[in-house]
């Protein structure tokens, strides 16, 4: 007859070996659903952003054109880099009424120059057609040219010589430095591999016309030439 000591030892043996097994199988059971649930990582897609970034000319590549529906008559922002077109023919100069505070300018037909040439506000202006990095924004950049007595101030100045020399060439930042009172370029370090603008196909009577399509005084009784003369 079987010792009642050494079966129950025996007993509890076999519990045990039970228990271990059933740990080792709830184990490797919650491994596999961590497995499942936990797919290996692939590459970080913020690692490289070059791979997310759309290229200058993406509408192109995707069989879009962009069409140019406004051109905005300005100075070059300060953070810009710009190109200034090298044809001749697209450039204009003419006359102008500029109203500083407000950053409007309005072309005047030729037919009103000689009735306003005592108005303050009126004055000739060099319009040259730029572009800019980033953003490809295509605008008229007004330059002011020297009145009646010749002289022209250092700040034009140095933005005519600017924008038809170095920036048909080259894209430049313009800054004005106030200790020399005058405007002065810095040619962008990566300017040669940029390469060349991507100038709009439209002509420049085009241009101006998007640009001042709500800005021409054409009469003496247009609404600004009313103000000025305290009408309205």
């Amino acid at each position: 007859m079987p010792d009642i000591k050494t079966k129950t030892k025996s007993a509890q043996l076999t519990e045990q070996s039970a228990g271990v097994t059933r740990k080792d199988n709830s184990t490797q059971e919650f491994e596999e659903v961590q497995s499942t649930s936990s797919p290996a990582q692939g590459p970080d897609p913020f690692t490289n952003l070059d791979e997310l970034r759309l290229s200058q000319d993406h509408m192109a590549a995707i069989g879009l054109k962009k069409e140019l529906m406004t051109v905005p008559v300005r100075k070059p922002s300060k953070e810009w880099f710009i190109r200034v077109h090298p044809d001749p023919d697209y450039r204009l100069e003419t006359a102008v009424i500029e109203f500083k505070e407000d950053s409007e300018v309005y072309l005047v037909d030729r037919t009103l120059w000689s009735e306003l040439a005592a108005e303050p506000t009126f004055s000739p202006r060099l319009f040259l057609t730029g572009i800019s990095r980033p953003g490809n924004v295509v605008f008229l950049w007004p330059i002011r040219l020297p009145g009646e007595d010749g002289k022209l101030d250092a700040w034009n100045q140095s933005a005519i010589e600017i924008a038809t020399t170095i920036a048909t060439e080259n894209w430049v930042r313009v800054s004005s430095n106030r200790h020399l009172g005058a405007y002065e370029p810095y040619v962008a370090a990566a300017s040669d591999s940029w390469g060349e603008p991507q100038w709009p196909e439209k002509k420049f009577n085009q241009l101006v016309r998007l640009a001042f399509r709500h800005s021409l005084i054409d009469n003496l009784e247009h609404p600004i030439l009313k103000r000025l003369r305290g009408e309205e």
